[in-house]
């Protein structure tokens, strides 16, 4: 009875403060100083300050704000007109045509960005206004970036990976090899549904452009290779364990800042505005993590994480029925928080549980950011819907519409990962020299 009480009262508090406008982090960090002040002893003040600096000053989150910044820079070149002209004379040949466009530019840029809603509105800018001018269906081209943007969460160096490290202390080189092949897998089972989608449905797709030889072909594709160059070099120095990803991040930063001025996009005014839009971004990240993790102290304090999970594990549930309820608590959740709030503020309790079902925490965390991927496309709060409606100026309800295939492609990806453990598992364990 105590216990529930407690739950009721850790809910009740967040549910106000989240409901009232107050930012995520500062949520939590009431719902924390509230359960210390009623239900422990422990001097909270001492407690919240000493928490937060944990939390805030861990050497593996430096590479949080780095890769965030390289994404920044990126944004502000002429990369997402790059990216069509350099992937839509390889791609013009398939079933769905530059639909494909969408998926191959949001997976690319997902390589050098981590953040969904950035990856998102950097393909669209360009892929938009030249898949309207071409008179792709309206529904198909919002569909497949919403769904393909979310590419920005899964394919390393993904930010959520590196708070989800962070928050359950697993290897960050780890996770980010552990996201490779489901990332591919997803990026792959998009454009097979848009493949499909073109043979039955033909006459909705527009008339074939010019075939170009193959040289042109290299041609239109050449300023795409700083880029690729830039994606071997910070993701590969991590794989062959030269650098840490926190390394390899000021890499990517330096990299990215080379490649703006040779563009001649790296003015005063695009290097403030990068370093600025990072630091708001990182600071909103550091403000959730530590209250997090305070609430995970104050949680751990009244006992409320243990006790939730030894009354789980007494339900005697199999590993399919704990995936299963795990991930239909996830996208109900995902409606309402963003997904690094969601890992975040749920770790504290869901990790025990993890742990004691046996589950690997690499395989756990790259299941873990496929389900919260839904989030980005699920209304009310899908971060993806709310870039796309201001890009396209449609409604809130037509656009979900056109996303929910690609909810439905993700839920099948989550089950392929279930089933198929070793899509996430197989090339962390070569890195290790596992058998």
């Amino acid at each position: 009875m105590e216990q529930l009480i407690l739950t009721l009262v850790f809910l009740v508090v967040l549910f106000f403060l989240l409901g009232s406008g107050v930012w995520v982090g500062l949520s939590l960090l009431g719902v924390a100083l509230t359960g210390m002040l009623l239900f422990t002893t422990r001097p909270a003040g001492d407690a919240m300050a000493t928490t937060i600096w944990s939390a805030s000053s861990s050497w593996t989150l430096t590479a949080l704000p780095l890769f965030i910044w390289m994404g920044e820079i990126l944004f502000r070149t002429r990369l997402s007109e790059d990216l069509f002209k350099g992937l839509s004379p390889w791609l013009g040949r398939l079933p769905g045509r530059l639909l494909h466009v969408n998926v191959a530019g949001c997976a690319l840029f997902a390589a050098i960005s981590g953040s969904s809603a950035a990856t998102v509105a950097t393909v669209g800018k360009m892929s938009i206004p030249e898949l309207r001018r071409r008179e792709y269906p309206e529904r198909m081209i919002i569909g497949t970036l919403a769904g393909a943007g979310t590419l920005g969460l899964l394919i390393p160096p993904s930010i959520i990976l590196i708070v989800y490290g962070v928050t359950v202390n697993e290897s960050i080189a780890g996770l980010f090899m552990a996201g490779v092949f489901p990332g591919i897998m997803l990026a792959l089972l998009f454009m097979g549904y848009i493949a499909i989608k073109a043979l039955l449905d033909p006459a909705s797709m527009p008339p074939r452009e010019a075939a170009l030889t193959f040289v042109q072909k290299v041609r239109a594709s050449v300023s795409l290779l700083p880029v690729i160059a830039l994606i071997i070099g910070v993701l590969g120095s991590i794989y062959a364990g030269i650098a840490t990803a926190t390394e390899a991040a000021v890499l990517g930063v330096v990299g990215a800042l080379v490649l703006s001025f040779l563009q001649g996009s790296l003015t005063w005014n695009s290097f403030v505005e990068s370093l600025m839009g990072a630091t708001r971004t990182s600071c909103m990240i550091a403000l959730i993590l530590g209250g997090a993790a305070f609430l995970s102290l104050a949680m751990g304090f009244t006992g409320l994480p243990r006790n939730l999970a030894a009354w789980i594990g007494s339900l005697e549930l199999s590993p399919l029925a704990l995936i299963l309820a795990l991930t239909v608590f996830y996208i109900i959740l995902g409606c309402f928080l963003d997904g690094i709030s969601a890992v975040v503020l749920t770790m504290a309790v869901v990790e025990p549980m993890v742990r004691q079902a046996g589950f690997d925490m690499l395989w756990f965390g790259i299941f873990l950011v496929i389900v919260v991927e839904m989030a980005q496309i699920t209304p009310p709060v899908g971060f993806n819907l709310f870039v796309l409606q201001g890009m396209t100026k449609h409604e809130m309800p037509y656009i979900a519409r056109a996303a929910l295939p690609m909810f439905g492609i993700m839920v099948l990806a989550v089950a392929l990962v279930v089933a198929f453990p070793e899509i996430a598992t197989w090339l962390p364990a070569q890195m290790r020299g596992s058998p």
